[in-house]
C-alpha cells in the first residue's frame, strides 16, 4: 500500500478501511483498477461503499478531462512547504501533525454543460473536507479564540436557492414547458387533466438519493371545515335568491370541489358529518397534519400517484380513483433526482392571484415575494391582448416589486410552432412563418407591457424580456432548430441562476480568511504592530458605523414625512376608497350582496373564480402605500446590483484589503486577510437580511389595516337576513369612520418601528467585526495548530475559482 491509497481513504473520511486496503496490497495502480466486486469485498456496508464509489468516478473523470498528473502532483508543494523554517512560531501538539490532504496548482477547465458534474463540485467537496480536519485539529481547550475559529467554520456552510414563479392560465403550457426546459417529459402531468387553480408545485432537486418524490402538504381541519361551513351556506344562500354570472362561477367551483372530494355524498350531509374519518383513509396524514410522501423510479410513475392531489378530474380522465384530494392540498414539492439545472433553483407553479383559503393565500404570497424571476406563461396566439396574463402581472407586482425580490420578468409565449396547419405549405415556408411571427409578437407584447404604469412603477423595461417558446418543437425537431424554439435560452438562464460558482467562491474564499488567521495567530513575532493596527481599526470600526447611524437615520426620517403625508390623505378619502369596495360602480345590489358578504368571511379579501382580487385592506392602505412606493423601490431596490437600504453598508469599511498591500503591515497580513473575507461575509449575511426585512416592512401597511379591521369584519360576518347588505356597509364605514385618525397612523408606527428594528440589527451585526479584531490581534499564548499545507492548499484552489485577472490577487503567506 502506498502513500497515494492512504490519503485518498482520508481524505474521503474512509481511513477506517486503510488497514483492509493495506491488507489486499492496494497500491495507486491496482486502486484506478478496482470494479464493483472489489469495492464490495473491500467495503462490504453499502452507505461507505457508495460514497468511495462516487469519489472514485469523480477521481477517473478528472484525471480524463486533461490532468493526469492532478492527483499527485501535491506531493512536491507539499514537501516545498514542509521545509519551510517553523522560527517564530508558538507550537501546538499538533503542529508537527503531517497534512492529510493532497493540494493541486492544476486543475481541469470547469465543465459547465448541463447535466455533468462539475468539477467545482469536486472541489468544493475537498476545500470542506480541509476544514472539516482543521475542525477536529483545533484543541478541545474552552477558551475564546477556539470556540470562535470553531464556529466561524460552522458558519460556512451556506446554501444558494433561487426560486422562479411560473405563472398563466390553465391550458397556457405551464406544464409541457417547466418539463421541456428541466428534461423531464413526463414529470407534470398535461393534456387531458384541467389544473387546479388552489394547488402550488414546487420543482426541486431531490440531493439525497436517486428516486423521484412527491411531499404533499395539506390544509389543516380546521381550515377544510370552515371552507364546508361557507361553502354550504354559499350554495343555500345562492339557491334561495338565484345567482348572478360570478355566483354562478363560484357554485361550479364549489360543487366540483365537493364533488372530487366526497362522490355525491356532500350534498345531504353537514359539515360536521363530512368531516368523518372515513372520508380520509386513503390520507391519514391529513387528519394527523402531517405531510404525505409518494416515491417513484420515474417521472411518469411519480407522475400518475400524484395527478389526484394536484389536478382535477376530467371528463376523458384515464385515472381511475374513487376520490381526488387536490382541494385539500396546499402545495406538492417534486424532487427530481440527477438534475443540474435544479440544484440551487426551485421552479413553482402559482395560480393566477392568491387563493380563498387562508394558509394558502400567505403561502402564496410568500413564495411570489421570494421569487427572483417570474415566468408569465400564455399561448402566443393571443399573447399581447391575453388579458388573464396581463392581470396576474398587474395583481401580483406589487408582492413581486416592493414586497418583494423579484428582478426580472420573463413574458413567454408558448406553442410558437402552432402557427400553420397548412400541409401543403413547406417546412421551410413555414418555419420562416414561425420565425417571423414569432419577432411580432415580441415587439406587440413588449409595447403592451410599456402601458402597464401600475407594473413599470415597480419594474424597468430592461427587466421586462419576451420568449417565444415551443416544447413540442424542442423535444420532436420536426421544423425548428433546438436554439430557435428559445428553450435552451431559458435553461442557459436557470443554470445562470443556479451557477454554483458563487457559493464554492464564498466558501473557499471564507476557509481561506479562517486558515489566514488561524496561521497568523501561530506566530509570536509581530506583538507591536498587532496592538497598532488594532487600535487604528478600532478608530475605522468607531467612524465607519456612525456613518451608517447617519445615512440610516436620514432614511428613517424620509420615510416618515411620505407616511405623514401617506396618513393625511388615508383620513381624508378613506370614504372613496371603501366605497369604491363595498359599493361599486355598475353593480346591483342583488348581484353584489354575495360578493360583499365573501369579502367579509375572508377578512377583506376575496378571490372570485374569475375576475380581479378584490381587497379590501389593500384598498385603505393605498395611500400609505403609494406615499412611500417610488422611496422604497430606491431604498430597497431589486433590479441591478446596486446596494440595499441605500448602499448603507458601502459606507462601513476598514480599508483591510488596502492595508494588507502596505508594507508596513507584512507582519498582520494574514489577520487582515481573515478581517477583509469577515467583513464581506458580514456584508453579504446582512443584505440578504435586508432584502428579506424589507417585504415585511412594505407589507405591514397593509397587514395592520387588517388588523385594525378584524373586530368589525367579525361582526359583519354574523349579520343575515333581510336588509343585510347595508347593514354590512354600514357596519364597515362606521368602524373606519371611528378608527380612521387612529388605524392609518397606527399603520405609520408599526412600519417605522420595523425598519428601525432592522436598523439596530444592522448597526448589531456591524459590531460582530469588534470581536473578530479582538480575537484576531490580541489573543496570545492559545495553543493553536498550524495549517501551513492546509492553507496552501485552499489558496491554490481559491486562485483556480477566481473569474479573471480583475480578482484581486492573494497575499503570499511567506
Amino acid at each position: 500500500m502506498d502513500d497515494f491509497v492512504r490519503d485518498k481513504l482520508s481524505e474521503w473520511n474512509l481511513s477506517e478501511f486503510i488497514d483492509t486496503f493495506k491488507g489486499q496490497d492496494i497500491d495507486k495502480e491496482s486502486f484506478y483498477c478496482l470494479d464493483d466486486k472489489d469495492i464490495a469485498d473491500l467495503i462490504p456496508t453499502v452507505g461507505p461503499r457508495s460514497k468511495f464509489k462516487k469519489r472514485l468516478k469523480l477521481l477517473k473523470k478528472e484525471q480524463k478531462t486533461g490532468n493526469p498528473e492532478v492527483v499527485d502532483s501535491s506531493a512536491q508543494a507539499c514537501a516545498s512547504t514542509s521545509d519551510r523554517s517553523n522560527q517564530g512560531k508558538r507550537r501546538s501538539g499538533l503542529q508537527g501533525e503531517s497534512s492529510q490532504w493532497q493540494s493541486s496548482n492544476k486543475r481541469p477547465r470547469f465543465d459547465t454543460e448541463p447535466g455533468s458534474y462539475k468539477a467545482e463540485e469536486i472541489l468544493l467537496s475537498d476545500v470542506k473536507n480541509i476544514m472539516n480536519f482543521v475542525h477536529q485539529k483545533i484543541p478541545q481547550q474552552d477558551n475564546k479564540l477556539n470556540n470562535f475559529l470553531r464556529r466561524k467554520i460552522n458558519d460556512l456552510e451556506t446554501d444558494k436557492r433561487e426560486v422562479v414563479g411560473v405563472f398563466g392560465r390553465t391550458g397556457a403550457g405551464k406544464s409541457y414547458l417547466i418539463n421541456a426546459v428541466i428534461g423531464e417529459r413526463n414529470l407534470l402531468p398535461s393534456g387531458s387533466v384541467n389544473a387546479c387553480t388552489s394547488v402550488m408545485i414546487k420543482v426541486e432537486a431531490n440531493e439525497q438519493n436517486s428516486k423521484y418524490e412527491a411531499d404533499i402538504e395539506f390544509i389543516t381541519k380546521e381550515e377544510w371545515e370552515e371552507e364546508l361551513w361557507f361553502s354550504k351556506n354559499f350554495l343555500r344562500e345562492s339557491a334561495d335568491r338565484g345567482r348572478d354570472e360570478d355566483e354562478e362561477k363560484d357554485r361550479k367551483d364549489i360543487v366540483e370541489k365537493l364533488s372530487v372530494l366526497y362522490g355525491e355524498d356532500w350534498e345531504n350531509k353537514s359539515p360536521e358529518e363530512l368531516m368523518d374519518g372515513k372520508y380520509f383513509k386513503e390520507i391519514p396524514e391529513f387528519l394527523l397534519s402531517k405531510r404525505k410522501m409518494l416515491t417513484g423510479q420515474t417521472a411518469e410513475g411519480l407522475s400518475e400517484k400524484c395527478v389526484i392531489y394536484t389536478k382535477s378530474k376530467s371528463k376523458d380522465e384515464k385515472v381511475k380513483a374513487k376520490r381526488w384530494y387536490w382541494p385539500l392540498v396546499k402545495c406538492v414539492t417534486i424532487r427530481v433526482p440527477n438534475n443540474d439545472l435544479l440544484k440551487h433553483v426551485t421552479l413553482v407553479d402559482l395560480p393566477g392571484n392568491g387563493d380563498r383559503n387562508k394558509s394558502r393565500d400567505k403561502m402564496w404570497k410568500t413564495i411570489v415575494g421570494s421569487c427572483s424571476t417570474v415566468w408569465i406563461v400564455t399561448e402566443i396566439n393571443r399573447a399581447a391582448s391575453e388579458p388573464e396574463a396581463w392581470e396576474i402581472l398587474k395583481s401580483a407586482c406589487s408582492f413581486m416589486g416592493n414586497a418583494g425580490q423579484c428582478r426580472q420578468i420573463h413574458f413567454i409565449c408558448s406553442k410558437s410552432d402552432e402557427s400553420s396547419n397548412d400541409p401543403a405549405r413547406p417546412s421551410t415556408d413555414v418555419r420562416a412563418f414561425i420565425l417571423e411571427r414569432n419577432q411580432e409578437a415580441k415587439k406587440e407584447v413588449r409595447n403592451e407591457f410599456r402601458k402597464l404604469n401600475e407594473v413599470t412603477k415597480y419594474f424597468s423595461d430592461g427587466s421586462f424580456k419576451v420568449f417565444t417558446v415551443s416544447s413540442f418543437e424542442f423535444l420532436r425537431k420536426t421544423v425548428l432548430d433546438p436554439d430557435e424554439t428559445e428553450i435552451p435560452e431559458l435553461q442557459e438562464f436557470l443554470q445562470g441562476l443556479n451557477d454554483c460558482h458563487s457559493v464554492t467562491l464564498n466558501y473557499v474564499k471564507g476557509a481561506l480568511g479562517i486558515l489566514s488567521l488561524i496561521q497568523g495567530a501561530s506566530r509570536r513575532d509581530g506583538v507591536d504592530i498587532k496592538t497598532a493596527v488594532c487600535t487604528e481599526l478600532e478608530q475605522k470600526m468607531k467612524d465607519a458605523l456612525q456613518k451608517v447611524v447617519n445615512s440610516m437615520e436620514e432614511t428613517q426620517q424620509a420615510f416618515k414625512e411620505c407616511l405623514s403625508e401617506g396618513v393625511r390623505k388615508s383620513e381624508s378619502s378613506w370614504e372613496t376608497n371603501l366605497t369604491s369596495v363595498i359599493k361599486p360602480e355598475n353593480m346591483s345590489g342583488r348581484g353584489f350582496h354575495r360578493t360583499l358578504k365573501c369579502i367579509v368571511q375572508h377578512d377583506g379579501a376575496y378571490k372570485p373564480t374569475k375576475g380581479k382580487l378584490i381587497n379590501l385592506n389593500m384598498k385603505l392602505s393605498s395611500c400609505l402605500t403609494k406615499s412611500i412606493d417610488d422611496k422604497f423601490k430606491k431604498t430597497f431596490p431589486n433590479e441591478g446590483e446596486c446596494g440595499q437600504f441605500n448602499r448603507v453598508l458601502d459606507l462601513f469599511s476598514l480599508n483591510t484589503k488596502t492595508m494588507r498591500k502596505n508594507r508596513k503591515y507584512k507582519d498582520v497580513k494574514l489577520q487582515l486577510m481573515f478581517l477583509s473575507t469577515e467583513e464581506d461575509k458580514i456584508k453579504t449575511k446582512l443584505n440578504k437580511i435586508i432584502r428579506d426585512r424589507k417585504k415585511t416592512i412594505y407589507s405591514s401597511l397593509t397587514t395592520t389595516i387588517e388588523t385594525s379591521m378584524q373586530e368589525c369584519y367579525d361582526v359583519a360576518k354574523q349579520i343575515k337576513g333581510h336588509g343585510c347588505l347595508e347593514k354590512i356597509r354600514t357596519t364597515l364605514t362606521n368602524h373606519v369612520l371611528e378608527s380612521k385618525d387612529v388605524m392609518f397612523q397606527t399603520a405609520k408606527d408599526v412600519m417605522l418601528n420595523k425598519l428601525r428594528d432592522l436598523m439596530r440589527e444592522i448597526l448589531e451585526d456591524l459590531e460582530e467585526m469588534q470581536e473578530s479584531i479582538d480575537l484576531t490581534l490580541k489573543t496570545d499564548d492559545v495553543s493553536i495548530p498550524d495549517v501551513e499545507n492546509e492553507l496552501e492548499m485552499v489558496k491554490n484552489h481559491y486562485e483556480e475559482l477566481k473569474r479573471g485577472p480583475d480578482e484581486e490577487p492573494l497575499i503570499c503567506i511567506n
